[in-house]
């Protein structure tokens, strides 16, 4: 059923044109929340269950030789599609998860020299399950840093997960659910969320903060140019769903956590864990820079 946050979180990443992570243990709610976002819009939806056994073509699609024609005809995979919900995303191999990489930057894929434009918008929604559990592979960095926000679902309360016992989301809601938005109001909110204004003194913000993190020597890795771009967007798709055509510093504060800490590599730790430790080295970050008034 997700969270008001996790819920909110997705929407910025819609309107912001992104792809979302959602990372938590088995049996939260992961796939139920993802599948109903993608059924609210009138669009694509494709499922993709990733197992250690998936190859590319698989997700990508592949050229078959056409013996009628004479020629090799290319056959889509369910990459093709407006939203794709990658299921349980690091079960499956990481030659397997780079495959994903071009689709998630620049929305085609490559196939035998040919590039294939993928449907507009475009969208991956991606789950995962902690990287300590048993059969899983850790994301690559650069596979990480393509997705806009990562975010958590954590154990409902109480009274949310008797609903949850009472509705069964995943087996009666779920299928029941209608389209809430249609495809082209979707494109329009994305690119009205693309002309919100963005001040200079915003901008020298978040390059502050960008720099902060490259520099500060509890991190060996920072907050890349496309990680400063991606705070920047979900700033502006922020300031949108408040009702306001321009950033304040509070939409870039909102963002900074779920937009950043993924991006970032504690040194002397691990690479990957829960990101507990990223976020509190980030949040001191953060309070060193001052913030435009």
């Amino acid at each position: 059923m997700g969270t008001p946050q996790a819920i909110d979180r997705v929407l910025r990443t819609m309107l912001a044109g992104g792809h979302l992570l959602i990372e938590d243990v088995p049996g939260v709610g992961k796939t139920v929340l993802a599948g109903a976002i993608a059924r609210s819009v009138q669009a694509n939806l494709s499922r993709v269950q990733m197992t250690p056994d998936l190859l590319p073509s698989d997700i990508l699609g592949v050229s078959v030789y056409d013996r009628e024609r004479g020629e090799f005809t290319f056959k889509p995979g369910p990459i093709f599609a407006n939203i794709v919900l990658a299921d349980e995303i690091n079960r499956t191999t990481p030659r397997t998860q780079t495959a994903l990489l071009e689709a998630m930057s620049e929305a085609t894929v490559s196939i035998d020299g040919t590039s294939h434009p993928l449907p507009t918008p475009f969208m991956v929604i991606a789950t995962q399950n902690p990287y300590d559990f048993e059969g899983t592979y850790l994301l690559p960095e650069n596979q990480l840093d393509r997705f806009l926000m990562r975010t958590r679902l954590g154990y409902p309360d109480p009274g949310t997960e008797v609903r949850v016992l009472e509705s069964r989301p995943a087996s009666t809601a779920l299928p029941k659910l209608s389209p809430v938005m249609e495809l082209e109001t979707l494109a329009g909110l994305q690119k009205a969320a693309n002309d919100v204004r963005v001040d200079g003194k915003i901008l020298e913000y978040v390059v502050a903060i960008a720099n902060a993190t490259r520099s500060s020597p509890d991190l060996r890795l920072g907050l890349s140019p496309r990680g400063a771009l991606a705070l920047t967007q979900t700033a502006r798709a922020t300031a949108l769903i408040d009702g306001r055509d321009y950033v304040v510093p509070e939409d870039v504060l909102d963002n900074i956590l779920p937009v950043v800490t993924h991006r970032l590599i504690v040194r002397g730790g691990l690479e990957q864990g829960d990101g507990r430790e990223a976020e509190s080295i980030l949040e001191a970050i953060v309070q060193s820079v001052e913030a435009p008034t």
